[in-house]
């Protein structure tokens, strides 16, 4: 079980030489998806060697332009690539019509399915899950309707102790799915074995929070508690607060003190204002409340094995 975090893009957006804007790859228990798509995601997905075929799902938090305008460029270059696999896409109500009419008017031909599912709850809701992974919808509060994603791996079977096992001539092959499943043993004595004798704890199940565009929001900490990995934006520093409230983003504090707030385990912060030459500001502020902070940069990648 690993969490593999690619970022393609980190900017707000005003476009810049050599910056882009959000869009990230996670990989996560063998499951691969792109969250945000802004203008440029293909091009930096060629760039860092994202494998365009391993994308069926694709998350997209809110329909402003630096999250999503990359989408029908990439949904077109599949159509020429003949993709055929079906592909789904999350994101505010409206994504569909947005999405189509470009392809329509465009004639963007494509043999593949899309599915569209399209959010208005503003609540965390469960949006996908199969038998690795689920991710639910973090309700955020941005100038339009606006969600982050919650990606969790699914907690796996005991392990076997097959050391203790081989104590027991009578157990075999044949019992240990109810093992796994936690139950105990009987031995034909009646003698009953406990699963905590027969049993190892799994791997760690491994968690990720994307908190795209949003103001200052502590009642999402409940959602994103003890996460591993923590994707919080921080357009400005907390010289410009004034600003952050008014255009409905956050500081970097703000997205470290939800961090230290949440228990999460690491921080990575983004969405930097075109104002700030120097992002290593964001670290350092940040790193006043919660000390396990990293800077989001294309290219950078972020791992985390299960202990």
């Amino acid at each position: 079980m690993s969490l593999n975090l690619t970022i393609l893009g980190c900017h707000s957006a005003t476009p810049r030489v050599n910056a882009y804007p959000t869009s990230q790859y996670l990989e996560i228990n063998n499951r691969h998806f792109l969250i945000d798509c802004g203008e440029g995601t293909q091009r930096q997905m060629r760039k860092y060697k994202v494998g365009f075929s391993k994308i069926d799902h694709i998350f997209i938090s809110h329909l402003h332009g630096d999250h999503f305008y990359g989408l029908v460029g990439l949904l077109s270059t599949y159509g020429i690539l003949s993709r055929e696999k079906e592909l789904h896409i999350y994101g505010p109500k409206g994504i569909k019509e947005v999405t189509l009419l470009q392809l329509n008017i465009s004639q963007s031909h494509a043999k593949y399915k899309t599915v569209f599912h399209e959010l208005s709850s503003n609540k965390s809701e469960l949006i996908f899950e199969d038998d690795k992974v689920s991710v639910s919808t973090i309700p955020l509060n941005h100038r339009v309707y606006t969600n982050g994603y919650l990606f969790k791996e699914k907690e796996k079977p005991k392990k076997l102790h097959m050391g203790n096992i081989s104590n027991y001539e009578e157990i075999g092959r044949a019992d240990y799915l109810n093992i796994k499943a936690g139950k105990d043993i009987t031995l034909s004595t009646g003698e009953i074995i406990p699963n905590d004798e027969l049993t190892l704890p799994p791997k760690k199940a491994l968690s990720f929070a994307f908190c795209s565009d949003t103001m200052y929001k502590p009642d999402i900490v409940p959602i994103i508690k003890d996460v591993d990995l923590l994707y919080h934006e921080a357009t400005f520093l907390a010289d410009r607060e004034d600003l952050a409230k008014k255009t409905k983003h956050a500081t970097s504090k703000q997205a470290a003190q939800i961090a230290k707030d949440a228990n999460a385990k690491q921080l990575v912060v983004g969405h930097y204002s075109g104002r700030y030459k120097d992002i290593s500001l964001f670290q350092k502020e940040a790193q006043e409340i919660f000390n396990n902070t990293e800077l989001a940069v294309p290219g950078k990648n972020f791992k985390i094995d299960a202990e």
